[in-house]
């Protein structure tokens, strides 16, 4: 089965395929059938804005789409910068900007203070009006410094039992990040659409 991925994220686009692999799912990007789109987000939760890219993105290419929406909570910031994450730091800032930034605000913040966690909202549509959504959170702490050089985002700062999401391996990640689990949930969730849909299912 082929799946378009609505993001022009390359950081998500790689953990998209390389979870799937494994799975028997060709994961292309919107930007591999020639199609760059920005999609507005304006919904007001993870999963509005999963889905209004997702639909928008099928709506193009009339293709089974999937979309995720996932940012950075911080507590001590009171769950920001949430659905900003990656505007926090302004339009086109880059992640080491987006990464000062908190930073900067958790500076006098004590570690035992510094809990956060990833959430990953994602919706699937297909051309016959059907959707599938799932989700994931991992929780952990902010850092201090960045460490590691894997990842994307906020990875080097997000740390979690095993050391910063850059810090560990890919495989690593995947096992325990929220797009990890929100994917796996999202396969399951797939595989029964199937077995109940039968043929239905375009472009297998």
């Amino acid at each position: 089965m082929t799946l378009i991925v609505a993001t022009q994220n390359e950081g998500k686009v790689r953990e998209f395929k390389r979870i799937f692999a494994p799975l028997g799912i060709i994961v292309l990007s919107s930007s591999d059938i020639e199609l760059n789109v920005d999609v507005q987000e304006n919904g007001s939760t993870f999963a509005e804005n999963a889905k209004i890219k997702a639909k928008t993105i099928m709506q193009l290419c009339a293709l089974p789409t999937i979309a995720d929406d996932s940012g950075l909570c911080v507590d001590a910031l009171d769950g920001a910068p949430g659905m900003f994450s990656a505007r926090y730091a302004g339009e086109g800032a880059t992640d080491d900007q987006r990464i000062d930034k908190l930073l900067s605000e958790l500076r006098d913040v004590p570690d035992e203070k510094r809990t956060a966690y990833f959430v990953s909202s994602i919706c699937c549509c297909f051309p016959n009006g059907d959707e599938i959504t799932a989700e994931g959170i991992c929780a952990g702490k902010i850092g201090t410094e960045k460490r590691g050089e894997n990842g994307f985002g906020y990875d080097p700062v997000f740390m979690t039992e095993y050391g910063s999401f850059s810090e560990i391996s890919a495989e690593q990640k995947d096992e325990i990040s929220h797009r990890g689990k929100a994917l796996r949930e999202f396969y399951e969730k797939l595989k029964e659409y199937k077995e109940n849909r039968g043929n239905e299912i375009v472009n297998e």
